[in-house]
């Protein structure tokens, strides 16, 4: 069931996966819908198995500003990293039909105490968490619109055909018009 996305995090053993897959519970989210808010309680851990959901928030005027993007086969924000006394600090929505496993965070953490190639597999997950917002910050900060989006295209190929642009262009710090703009340029 987990065994596509946990390897493509960091391979571990299949004794190991059915540890996990022995505590999953799976969940079919529809298009647009949000299934961690913001300033809630959660308490899972989460593998996307098929679809695509995205983390976001709103700015003071009410526009939704998306943090990051999750596609097939990967794993969403550790619960470490978006909670905050016990609330998320993020929301977080299916952007297309989703099928996601879930697993008790606290299970899960039992897991990696008693499993080393869970926990290796846990600091995977972190350690890529942090290399994808230290790289979106740096693009933010250093390269031009163009450039953020032919490596946004180069991260998520097929992404620009599945999600709303908006969706894109709050994640690549611009408006829907200069999202509008650059994609025509780079037609030609």
């Amino acid at each position: 069931m987990i065994r596509e996305t946990v390897n493509n995090t960091y391979p571990i053993s299949s004794k190991s996966i059915s540890e996990i897959e022995d505590n999953i519970e799976l969940l079919e989210l529809e298009k647009g819908q949000t299934f961690i808010e913001l300033d809630k309680q959660n308490n899972k851990e989460y593998f996307i198995l098929e679809g695509v959901c995205r983390s976001y928030l709103l700015n003071p005027e009410g526009d939704e500003l998306t943090i990051s993007f999750f596609t097939p086969n990967t794993v969403l924000s550790p619960h470490i990293t978006r909670m905050n006394n016990q609330k998320s600090i993020l929301n977080f929505q299916s952007l297309t039909e989703t099928k996601l496993a879930t697993i008790d965070a606290d299970i899960f953490r039992g897991l990696m105490s008693s499993n080393s190639e869970i926990r290796d597999f846990a600091n995977a997950v972190l350690r890529f968490e942090l290399f994808k917002k230290i790289e979106r910050e740096i693009g933010l900060a250093s390269h031009t619109a163009k450039n953020r989006l032919i490596n946004f295209r180069n991260i998520y190929p097929s992404l620009e055909n599945l999600v709303p642009h908006s969706s894109i262009a709050s994640y690549l710090g611009i408006s829907n018009v200069s999202l509008s703009r650059l994609r025509k340029e780079l037609l030609s």
